[in-house]
């Protein structure tokens, strides 16, 4: 059995601490040529569970074996090396090593310490708007490398924002777009235009921004972008205003599909 993304390794082994029940940390601690995951990338294998994914496949179920293994006999800790060609059924054609330990304390505080560091590096998010597109992509995001945040004046509809990882903010937007660090991205999905428009101009006007997504139709982005060019706001940040969001290849208005395709997009601003 396995346990879904949005778990942390730290999470998951704190509770089998707690209850007693032994876990081993398998990390990804070389990687050759092609190969499913890169190094450093770790699950963590229980007897009925395993959390996190090295990358699937034949590689994955030889860990979560010898794992096992480590676990039933005693070990403390084991080592594991895999050429991934047609000897081992699949044609990656990399190389991986495999480092597993028998988890505990330490283990548990050097997870947590690693978390904490790369939650740090991941890239803000902030959605303004708590409506349905808003709440879509804050469940689109919560398993992503993201640190998200939704903003809405309308606490009922902030109180009804799931993610376990996402950060809900009741107050004004356009407050929170003022004080918006640089290099965050943002999308403004609001109910009202006049409010898109404010909370745009602010984020236009410092132009920190690694992302700026507006919903709305092309005739919106083109009416918002006349009155942004009359208030003498930069032209090149204007041309960095993305509306719609998601794009206009698929042409489907579901919030739940919206969603998918703005995160694809936020995905692709930060990994270029």
């Amino acid at each position: 059995m396995s346990a879904g993304s949005s778990e942390s390794l730290s999470e998951a082994l704190a509770a089998a601490l707690v209850a007693g029940e032994p876990a081993a940390l398998v990390t990804l601690s070389e990687a050759r040529g092609s190969t499913p995951r890169e190094a450093g990338t770790a699950m963590l294998v229980m007897p009925d569970l395993v959390v996190g994914t090295i990358g699937g496949g034949t590689c994955e179920w030889a860990g979560v074996a010898r794992a096992r293994q480590l676990l039933a006999e005693g070990e403390a800790e084991a080592g594991l090396r895999m050429p991934l060609g047609p000897e081992t059924g699949q044609c990656c054609g990399g190389h991986v090593t495999l480092a597993i330990r028998r988890a505990d304390a330490g283990t548990l505080a050097a997870l947590r310490d690693r978390e904490a560091q790369g939650a740090a590096r991941e890239p803000a998010v902030v959605i303004y708007g708590a409506g349905h597109v808003g709440r879509a992509l804050a469940l689109a995001l919560d398993p992503l490398p993201f640190r998200t945040r939704i903003v809405d004046a309308r606490a009922e509809e902030v109180a009804r924002v799931s993610g376990a990882r996402i950060a809900r903010t009741v107050g004004a937007p356009d407050a929170v777009a003022e004080a918006a660090p640089p290099g965050a991205a943002h999308v403004v999905v609001t109910h009202s235009h006049a409010l898109d428009s404010l909370i745009c101009a602010s984020l236009l006007e410092a132009n920190t921004f690694a992302y700026l997504g507006l919903i709305g139709s092309a005739t919106k982005r083109a009416t918002f972008l006349s009155a942004f060019r009359a208030m003498g706001l930069d032209a090149a940040a204007l041309d960095r205003l993305v509306c719609p969001i998601g794009g206009t290849a698929v042409r489907d208005k579901r919030p739940a599909v919206i969603a998918a395709l703005v995160a694809a997009e936020l995905i692709a601003t930060f990994a270029t």
